[in-house]
């Protein structure tokens, strides 16, 4: 019995990395598409020192790298002192769009903020981050 329990052990160890193999290969990533769908020019940007009681207006480009048009669906600030516009058309395959965040640049220090956005390509939002020094 114990002889038994053991062979049976091996024979799911030795098949399991053959199985997870097949697996693995046979099905495409989401992730790797939704990647490829839209590139960022930039995903974070460092605005450097700005002065205070002045807004500041940060872009964020990217380029349609699918074969379908794509549509940003909804863009939101993480806070109420930034405030968001973004290409409200289908960009097109090939065609490049943009992400504006306008922060109110209130409270004198270092600030980092983050504009969450959600496209036709994904329903998992995509995190823009921008960071800097208000001064006075």
């Amino acid at each position: 019995m114990k002889n038994l329990k053991i062979s049976a052990l091996l024979a799911v160890l030795a098949f399991s990395p053959f199985y997870a193999n097949v697996i693995s290969e046979g099905i495409p990533s989401i992730v790797h598409r939704v990647a490829d769908a839209i590139k960022w020019n930039k995903e974070s940007i460092d605005v450097g020192n700005i002065p205070q009681g002045k807004p500041k207006l940060i872009r964020f480009e990217f380029t349609n790298t699918s074969a379908k048009p794509v549509i940003i669906e909804n863009v939101a600030p993480s806070c109420g002192c930034t405030t968001a516009d973004y290409t409200k058309t289908p960009i097109q395959p090939g065609k490049k769009g943009f992400v504006e965040a306008s922060f109110n640049a209130a409270a004198v220090g270092p600030f980092m903020k983050t504009v969450n956005v959600t496209t036709s390509e994904s329903k998992t939002p995509k995190t823009l981050s921008f960071k800097g020094v208000v001064t006075q």
